[in-house]
């Protein structure tokens, strides 16, 4: 089919300008639908696998929940937005509310309750792991119901300000310019979580983003002031003597509109096919090229990140060039072609020796998705502004909810296809919690040893006192959690077949009656020493209770490694049932088996010090030792490339296919953007009105 353009000339002539204070105020509303939208979907997928170790089947599926109620909210918020009457306008409401609304849900989601408390209602790992993908599933229905409220009628008040076709696609590259600003963040984000100042000693990723969410939301909250104080609705006074139509109506004329159909399922392919980018794209880095080690690869993310978003902010200038002269069906079409050629290019360009590599496909990617995403909304418009030529009706809010919900739809079956995906891999997030396990129990005996020199500079009987009392409650604590799970573990080895693992059984409930053993005596020695110290402080004597702190601190370090070896003996043990599962995968656990054996060996070792200094360069090597167990097999980082590169390419085909059955021209729009012009000016007559 040939694209009739409108001659260069007339292009010249009609273009509108928009003032920069109004772009930029419209523009900056990409932080939520185009940033946060795609920061929770990744994040919440990511750290829920590989932090808190959740299935990623059922992350996926908690994810396409909320596109399913999506499927009522987003034409509901659509249909109400069209029909509102308020003092303020139509849009400008619901963007205010739904702004506050997201930074609210924002916070909410990474606050999960943790705790004594909560693990008492929910006692076994199975149950805690339920709870928290509920409690995310909840948590993301509000925030996206919230994303609703404020994106439908947002961009829905894009396609209203202006009615030139190439004025409308400078104002959504603003938005887009904007929200790829916001969204180099992405990764950053999750580099931010991992520092000690947000997560804490021994916490992870989940709890850092506790704080770095409150920072995103105390950012959110002056900009949705900004937004409906400075926002305007153009031709609102017209708008508000059209007849209110009944919700139904309203879809049913929506559906039946062709260009609508073609260009949604466009841009719903797309979305779903490169969303799985975005899921796996993640994985890779970390797993594929750095071997497992997240804070490098999480470095490599946010660089990558970053030239995501430059790429995607300096690509609004060529779009703008381009889209006028080829047209927005080639341009689209173009955007695809990057896409795939970026695709391609992942074939050498994921590369362990080179890992900078990366960069290549992601400029060739950013480039063609800020094109359709940009283009994709502005020929919505295009589509209004001819079904009011012939209604005399304009539902913006109806065609933009639903164009918005099948992107989230494709979003969130990315998702969850994906999911299903990397269960598929083999991928084992088991592995990789329980590494993060042992490295932050061995960084919090490390950071225990360091902040107990500083405590043994005191020199009066009641602090000596006091700081041996509070060690010695923490090391019965630790001691009471430690049994805890042992009795958990003898339950679960119980359920577990050893027959290809013989002897594998009574080494496990071995190990573990030693470690009961002696933690057991420790805690008795620990009841022991509190009421020496009692008697030691009743007659002021500072060198016995400086004896005893000594030795209660000596306890708690040996429990703490205790802690620690268990924890290690763990992942052994999990490595060992692996083994058996697939033959895919077995010489892969078995050789990972055989380096936690040995690092389980060096932390008896250690524990045979008197705790020296010297202590602290040892637990060093250890952890060397440690990182290298998040590596995932072979067989599961060559399917997930697969899977990444080849399933976008397919879903390209198709969107192809459906751009060709396009029909609106830009010629067209030109035509009908005059007739528009005329029709108004008319009507304006007739009312003896004049509409701003």
């Amino acid at each position: 089919m040939v694209e009739n353009e409108p001659d260069k000339r007339q292009l010249a002539a009609t273009d509108e300008k928009l003032k920069f204070p109004l772009l930029a105020a419209y523009g900056s509303g990409g932080i939520i639908p185009i940033a946060l939208f795609n920061i929770t979907g990744i994040l919440v997928g990511l750290m829920g696998n590989i932090s808190l170790g959740l299935s990623a089947f059922w992350l996926g599926v908690i994810l396409i929940i909320p596109r399913l109620w999506d499927a009522v909210s987003d034409p509901m918020i659509g249909h109400l937005s069209d029909n509102a009457r308020t003092r303020w306008g139509r849009r400008r409401p619901f963007i205010l509310v739904g702004g506050l609304l997201v930074a609210l849900f924002f916070v909410v989601i990474w606050w999960i309750p943790q705790g004594a408390a909560v693990r008492a209602w929910f006692p076994t790992e199975q149950a805690f792991q339920w709870f928290q993908l509920s409690y995310l599933l909840v948590t993301l229905i509000l925030f996206f119901t919230a994303t609703t409220i404020f994106e439908i009628p947002h961009g829905s008040l894009g396609m209203e300000m202006t009615t030139d076709p190439h004025a409308r696609t400078r104002l959504f590259s603003a938005k887009s310019f904007v929200g790829n600003l916001f969204a180099m963040s992405t990764p950053w984000l999750f580099a931010l979580a991992n520092l000690e100042i947000f997560r804490g000693v021994g916490g992870t990723e989940v709890d850092g983003m506790r704080y770095v969410s409150i920072l995103i939301a105390l950012i959110l909250l002056p900009l949705s002031l900004w937004w409906f104080l400075s926002l305007r609705e153009p031709g609102f006074h017209r708008i508000a003597r059209q007849k209110k139509s009944p919700f139904w109506i309203d879809v049913k004329k929506t559906l039946k509109n062709r260009n609508f159909i073609l260009l949604t399922l466009t841009i719903f392919t797309l979305a779903m096919g490169f969303n799985f980018v975005s899921l796996l794209g993640s994985y890779i880095p970390i797993f594929y090229v750095f071997g497992g080690d997240k804070v490098a690869g999480a470095f490599l993310l946010g660089i990558n990140g970053t030239i995501w978003a430059i790429t995607g902010l300096l690509a609004v200038f060529p779009l703008n060039i381009i889209s006028p002269r080829l047209g927005k069906r080639k341009t689209l079409m173009l955007s695809i072609a990057l896409m795939v050629l970026a695709q391609l290019s992942k074939i050498v360009c994921y590369n362990p020796q080179y890992p900078f590599l990366i960069v290549i496909p992601t400029v060739l990617l950013s480039t063609g998705m800020l094109f359709f995403f940009t283009l994709g909304p502005s020929m919505i418009g295009d589509i209004c502004d001819e079904d009011d030529l012939k209604t005399g009706v304009r539902n913006e809010g109806s065609y933009y909810s639903i164009f918005w919900w099948f992107i989230k739809m494709g979003t969130a079956l990315a998702s969850f296809v994906a999911g299903a995906l990397i269960v598929l891999t083999l991928f084992d997030e088991t592995q990789v919690t329980r590494v993060d396990r042992i490295e932050s129990r061995l960084r919090s005996l490390q950071n225990f040893a360091q902040t107990e020199a500083i405590t043994e500079n005191q020199t009066d009987v009641a602090s000596f006192r006091n700081a041996a009392f509070r060690l010695n409650q923490d090391a019965q604590n630790q001691i009471r959690d430690l049994h805890v799970s042992t009795r958990k573990k003898l339950n679960e080895l119980n359920s577990k077949s050893f027959s290809e693992l013989p002897g594998m059984l009574q080494k496990s409930r071995q190990f573990i009656f030693d470690q009961e053993t002696i933690t057991t005596t420790i805690s008795e020695r620990l009841k022991r020493i509190e009421a020496e110290l009692n008697e030691a402080a009743s007659r002021n004597d500072l060198g016995k209770t400086r004896i005893l702190f000594t030795e209660t601190s000596d306890l708690l370090q040996q429990v703490k490694m205790h802690n620690s070896r268990f924890a290690v003996f763990d992942l052994y043990l999990h490595f060992n049932l692996k083994s058996t599962e697939s033959e895919n995968t077995s010489s892969h656990y078995l050789n990972l088996s055989q380096s936690t054996g040995r690092i389980l060996q060096a932390l008896s070792e250690i524990e045979m010090h008197t705790y020296e200094p010297s202590m602290q360069n040892e637990i060093d090597k250890v952890l060397e030792k440690v990182a290298p167990l998040k590596k995932q097999s072979s067989h599961t980082l060559k399917m997930m490339r697969l899977v990444e590169i080849g399933v976008p390419v397919l879903l390209s085909i198709f969107s192809i296919i459906f751009i060709m059955g396009y029909s609106l021209t830009d010629r067209r729009t030109m035509e009908i953007k005059d007739l528009l012009r005329a029709r108004n000016q008319q009507q304006k007559s007739d009312n003896g009105k004049i509409d701003e």
